[in-house]
């Protein structure tokens, strides 16, 4: 029998069964043993990098004990017991960190930034604060499809600083959804200490704030995490509802094994080693007589070589292989689209309309489709769009959000990971800086990373020509185009807008759908009154002509059309993109080398823009076809003024006409 050592902290058993208390022991120590073997291994230089746990296990694994298999947990990087105490086989997680095939992200990603749907997990991205919103998102399903169930998402004391937290919790509040908010104060961000970090005594004071209940906890106490987390997570299933719980626990390694602890005092690291939550818990269960030597040196054993197995298994297990296709395969989830013809009854729309009716046959298409965005709901939105809806969909689906960019398009890719479908409405374009975090860096990247797709459109009212200012009338497609994994469309027509809107919805991929807001009204057009779908990557040949071909999109498409009107003359092949990625390379190239001459209209500012990445396109794949330079037009390289003698001497329309005579003299 073992020397017994007085327990540094004080546990109550209360009515947990020896079977139960044994587990908490054995779901602790899985991640310490393997914890040392990687520490080991990386001295070793057999694995690049390690974020360590150690000392902070009672938090994941009585988070995770107290949640169901079917539960959704979005983790941290020094949360290795929620991966091992859902059991994913040893050898997957090895691979994981190897880069090897076995592993959850074929390579692409690395540690802990994976999810599997398989194990209800939802990993981080380097970022921190996007998977709060997430969480909200995936609640928030839960909400709606009523399935009793709870969520529960992790962050540290450092990640309470970022905007994202804020957001998430406060949208958790007002829709009162089932989340658990984890904060494992662990001490440090980095080397920066809590008094340099926040001002307020206890982090769970921020709780009240918004409304929710907040606990304080001893993270080093598995029991306490344990009954407290399941007593709380019983509650919110019966009555849905956010609430938010600091873990007062220590980061006793560096941030990564490479930073090391100097900055930490001695004393201060000697005082939580004496709180090391496992073995604490060993000299307690060891006085309680529920655990023997025999059984502790099995728990070891069984655990040590379930590890020795897994690491033979990566180790042995080949480099990853894969090929360009394979890659780009990959960027977006596989959408076959499906063409749904219009009908032969048709009314005439405005472009606003169009979208509006597209919306709302989506909507009575799709149970679980969501909209989301401010003033949506009784307002129907700043352009009216969706004004009526609430009283035909409710206002489950419907929903008003706070002003929190970031928390709702991240709650859209919660929506996603649960199930759903959902549409937000960036209340101008100009606004989506304010999510743009989670649009290119989580929406984008997730299918690539882990084959999980973000069933999510943006709405974008863009555009200048309406005296707007500086702030409601960017039409900044270009930040998007630039990202793979997202898809990016610019219809100019009504019947396009409302046939793209269609796709849009239906593809599972993330699409930045981007509509003009000087158009909103002034165009008008027969449109089908059926559901119909038209194809991304799918020009529209406007004009036909010999001499010029004309490359746009959006409100350029009718700059353009003016022009010719006002020249007819000049016989044009004018080209409306309406999709921007993917683009219409074959149209672009078979115009090109039938006319020799083409001139690239944008919106947007010149440098950096869609026609930059067109004109060299066309330079590399039709030089000996041309008969002049490609000519491309964009607006002035400043912010886009307010008044409207300065708007019009900012934007592309005023240089287009001038620019293409001279190209077609040329």
């Amino acid at each position: 029998m073992p020397t017994i050592t007085k327990s540094n902290i004080d546990f109550d058993k209360r009515n947990l069964s020896d079977k139960t208390l044994l587990k908490l022991y054995q779901n602790m120590l899985k991640p310490r043993l393997i914890e040392e073997k990687m520490l080991i291994l990386l001295r070793q230089g057999k694995i690049s990098k390690w974020f360590s746990g150690i000392g902070q296990e009672a938090i994941s694994v009585g988070v995770t004990m107290a949640l169901k298999p079917n539960e959704y947990i979005l983790p941290m990087h020094r949360n290795l017991g929620v991966f091992t105490t859902r059991q994913i086989p040893l050898h997957r997680l090895f691979g994981q960190w190897q880069g090897k095939a076995s592993g959850f992200t074929k390579g692409r990603d690395r540690s802990f930034h994976f999810g599997t749907q398989d194990y209800k997990i939802v990993g981080m991205i380097s970022h921190l604060g996007p998977q709060l919103g997430v969480a909200d998102g995936i609640a928030l399903a839960n909400l709606l499809q009523n399935n009793g169930n709870v969520t529960a998402v992790f962050t540290g004391e450092g990640g309470t600083s970022e905007g994202d937290f804020h957001e998430a919790l406060n949208v958790a509040a007002v829709w009162q959804l089932p989340v658990i908010f984890c904060i494992e104060n662990n001490g440090y961000g980095l080397s920066t200490p809590t008094n340099e970090q926040y001002r307020c005594k206890h982090l769970a004071d921020r709780g009240k704030g918004y409304g929710m209940e907040s606990f304080i906890l001893d993270g080093n106490n598995i029991i306490e995490t344990y009954t407290k987390v399941k007593k709380l997570a019983e509650s919110i299933r019966k009555r849905p509802r956010p609430i938010l719980i600091e873990f007062k626990t220590f980061r006793r390694r560096g941030h990564e094994e490479a930073s090391g602890t100097k900055y930490v005092p001695k004393e201060l690291m000697e005082t939580w080693e004496a709180k090391d939550p496992i073995e604490n818990y060993r000299n307690y269960l060891f006085s309680k007589q529920i655990l023997t030597p025999e059984l502790e040196e099995s728990f070891n054993a069984e655990i040590k070589a379930e590890i020795d197995s897994a690491l033979n298994i990566a180790f042995a297990e080949e480099p990853i292989e894969s090929s360009e296709s394979e890659e780009l395969g990959d960027v977006y989830k596989v959408y076959d689209y499906e063409e749904v013809k219009p009908n032969r009854e048709t009314k005439e729309l405005r472009l606003i309309d169009a979208i509006s009716e597209g919306l709302k046959q989506s909507l009575e298409k799709y149970d679980n489709l969501v909209l989301m965005g401010q003033d949506i709901a009784e307002y129907g939105g700043v352009f009216k769009i969706t004004e009526g809806f609430v009283n035909q969909f409710g206002k489950d689906r419907i929903r008003n959000t706070p002003i929190c960019e970031s928390a709702i398009v991240e709650a859209a890719m919660g929506l996603s990971i649960a199930g759903m479908k959902s549409v937000v409405e960036m209340q101008f374009s100009d606004f989506v800086t304010s999510g743009f975090n989670p649009i290119v860096n989580y929406l984008a990247k997730s299918h690539y990373r882990w084959g999980q797709q973000a069933d999510v459109v943006v709405r974008m009212p863009c555009g200048a020509g309406v005296a707007a200012g500086p702030f409601h009338s960017q039409t900044n497609e270009a930040w998007f185009t630039k990202t793979p994994g997202l898809k990016v469309v610019y219809p100019a027509f009504p019947y396009d807008a409302k046939g793209l809107l269609a796709t849009a919805i239906n593809d599972p991929n993330p699409v930045m759908f981007f509509e003009h807001k000087a158009l909103y009204r002034s165009i008008r057009q027969e449109v089908p009154t059926g559901y119909y779908t038209l194809p991304f990557g799918k020009a529209s040949l406007l004009k036909e002509g010999e001499s010029i071909s004309i490359i746009t999109y959006g409100a350029g498409v009718h700059w353009a059309l003016e022009s010719l009107e006002k020249h007819n003359h000049i016989d044009a092949d004018l080209i409306d993109l309406r999709s921007l990625q993917p683009l219409d390379k074959d149209a672009i190239i078979k115009s090109v080398k039938k006319t020799g001459k083409v001139i690239v209209l944008q919106e947007d500012s010149l440098f950096g823009g869609i026609a930059s990445d067109i004109s060299a396109m066309i330079m590399e794949e039709c030089f000996q076809y041309l008969d002049a330079p490609v000519k491309r037009v964009g607006s002035l390289e400043t912010p886009i003024p307010f008044s409207s003698q300065l708007e019009e001497q900012y934007l592309s329309k005023s240089r287009f006409e001038q620019a293409l005579i001279a190209l077609y003299n040329y």
